[in-house]
């Protein structure tokens, strides 16, 4: 190890970047030994897909209840019941669907960091973090509009994608 000013580095080497056969929102996607991963270029997609639906949740909420409610200290006794209890069914499908994003995002970044940080960022692992990324947009309708069965088969493909990352992982 050196103490100097030179940085260290553990078993990255040159190559050139891989072209991905992959394409997120119309931004062609690399590969590269340095850098972001596909995985955590994804992730950083889901982060501010999460922003988005904060932000879709926060307006409606606004919207049903007013400034007076949502700017308060938000006592139930004061506002006469959980303000959960006094939005709309939409609003409250917002944001059952922004929670259940909280949900998914811990087990998709903890893939994306496994993936990235040991090396194993695949076309089938970018493939998978794609998948998730894609259902958990679709999830946000799917929930709003009250799709049945489509929004548990919508889940279950972003959960599915995750879990075939874990596994990459340990292979």
């Amino acid at each position: 190890m050196s103490c100097g000013s030179e940085p260290v580095e553990i078993g990255l080497t040159e190559s050139k970047p891989e072209a991905l056969p992959i394409a997120a929102f119309g931004v062609g996607l690399t590969r590269k030994t340095r850098g972001m991963t596909p995985e955590l270029t994804v992730l950083t997609l889901a982060a501010l897909l999460q922003v988005v639906q904060f932000a879709l949740v926060s307006i409606t909420a606004n919207l049903d209840l007013g400034p007076g409610k949502t700017m308060s200290p938000r006592d139930r006794a004061r506002l006469g019941g959980a303000l959960e209890d006094q939005i709309s069914d939409g609003t409250g499908r917002l944001f059952r669907a922004f929670n259940n994003h909280f949900e998914g995002l811990i087990l998709f970044s903890i893939a994306c960091v496994v993936i990235s940080l040991s090396g194993q960022s695949t076309d089938v692992t970018a493939a998978c973090a794609v998948v998730y990324l894609v259902a958990r947009v679709l999830y946000i309708p799917a929930y709003y509009f009250g799709w049945v069965p489509w929004r548990s088969v919508i889940w279950f493909a972003g959960f599915g994608a995750t879990v075939v990352m874990l596994l990459a992982a340990l292979v």
